[in-house]
């Protein structure tokens, strides 16, 4: 365990993406921590933040800004703690680089430690790390790209070589980014001759090349620092195919799942000693498939999740409170629990107020807010709550929802019902 903190008074979070991903659990941490008369900065690259967002100071950064203009800033505003909450992989790097400046001054700072972010930033080195954990994870081979293009030193056999490798896997295959966390850049390759025009005109970046694994898509966070980690509740966030997908394209979901909670137990035995061995302080994401009878791992990213909120309201903790904590030296193991049904899903078009207030007053709404991904808006994310036993009553509530305001889309209306009463 870490010395705690003496006279925490000022803490920082660092943040890249819009903090209104982070609703409601942020405001929540950050009132908590003021009742305490600790006070809080976020530190932030992107997206615009008020009292609502985060009451608390704020500080907008250049989006460009350098882990050592970053440490200085947080230095300079007296900060005695910080914590990462950015995301996605790249951003989270930059805040693992952050932590090296800032504990090097006497500013502990809650992160994965910069030789274990490095590490998980990259999918070949993360497939290694897996197979060494005993964990599944899809047969691949790397893909150099500046080999594949005869830059440096020249290898006439690589290509080749690739298609011997890949053959040994089997068709269909995918071809993902070394460094890309966000699903962006995946490409399909089903056949023999995909791979031929790939390799013919091979991305930029190096790649992973893998087998296709199908089964039903799931994240889980994994909280704390060593010697005491949470494993947040399993959310299941859509399935796993050929073809790439937008992340937030299905209904997302945590709930009862007894069979598959039953042979998740093991697996998070082996990722809870893999955080023990790289050190994770702070937060983990782990993402999976289940393919009904095994769970193959395809990514462990060093940051909180996208499916963080869902796991909170599921759960009925707070993990930013849990960062917080262990900035504090205040954190403590606790088991958790699943408490209900969270259910989430992406509303392409903007709430009207109506249909906002109607769903305060009618369903445990926990969060509505505009969905921003590289400064392009894709509607409104919302998540709400139920508990086991509700299901009928809430499918009926929405379907009067529906019927009155068109809201939510029949599509989703329609998977909802699926899911709470099949």
């Amino acid at each position: 365990m870490r010395k705690p903190v003496q006279k925490t008074q000022r803490i920082a979070f660092l943040r890249s993406v819009e903090i209104r991903r982070a609703d409601p659990y942020i405001q929540r941490c950050v009132r908590d921590l003021a009742r305490l008369g600790i006070e809080s900065c976020l530190f932030h690259t992107h997206g615009t933040a008020d009292d609502g967002d985060f009451p608390g100071t704020r500080r907008r950064l250049d989006p460009a800004v350098t882990p050592a203009e970053l440490a200085r800033e947080v230095a300079d505003w007296g900060a005695d703690a910080a914590v990462s909450i950015s995301l996605p992989c790249e951003n989270a790097l930059r805040d693992a680089t952050v932590k090296e400046l800032l504990d090097a001054r006497g500013i502990p700072t809650v992160m994965t430690p910069l030789a274990s972010a490095l590490a998980l930033c990259d999918k070949w080195e993360t497939k290694q790390l897996l197979l060494r954990a005993g964990l599944d994870n899809p047969r691949g081979v790397k893909a150099d790209s500046d080999l594949l293009a005869g830059r440096g030193v020249r290898v006439p056999a690589y290509a080749d070589a690739l298609r011997e490798a890949a053959a040994g896997i089997g068709y269909p295959l995918l071809s993902k980014p070394l460094w890309d966390s966000t699903s962006m850049g995946i490409r399909a390759l089903p056949d023999a001759a995909a791979l031929d025009a790939y390799l013919a005109d091979p991305p930029e970046a190096s790649a992973v090349i893998e087998e296709c694994v199908t089964g039903a898509l799931c994240s889980v966070d994994i909280v704390g620092e060593p010697g005491a980690y949470r494993v947040l509740p399993l959310c299941w966030t859509g399935t796993a195919g050929p073809e790439p997908v937008f992340t937030f394209a299905d209904l997302r979901w945590c709930g009862p799942r007894p069979q598959a909670d039953a042979d998740f137990e093991p697996v998070a035995a082996k990722l809870v000693a893999l955080c023990e061995d790289l050190k994770v302080q702070g937060s983990v994401n782990v993402d999976m498939i289940y393919t009904g009878s095994r769970y193959v791992v395809l990514e462990i990213n060093p940051r909180i999740g996208g499916a963080t909120t869902l796991s909170c309201a599921a759960s009925g903790t707070n993990t930013f409170t849990a960062l917080a904590d262990m900035a504090r030296g205040a954190y403590t193991p606790a088991a958790v629990r699943r408490t209900g049904w969270a259910i989430e899903f992406l509303s392409p078009e903007r709430l009207p107020e109506s249909v906002r207030a109607e769903l305060r007053d009618g369903l445990a709404l926990v969060s509505a807010h505009e969905l921003v991904i590289d400064d392009t808006s894709h509607g409104d994310i919302v998540v709400f709550t139920l508990a086991e036993g509700d299901e009928q009553q809430t499918v009926k509530q929405l379907e009067e929802l529906h019927r009155t305001t068109g809201w939510p889309r029949q599509e989703i209306l329609d998977k909802t019902r699926a899911l709470l009463t099949p």
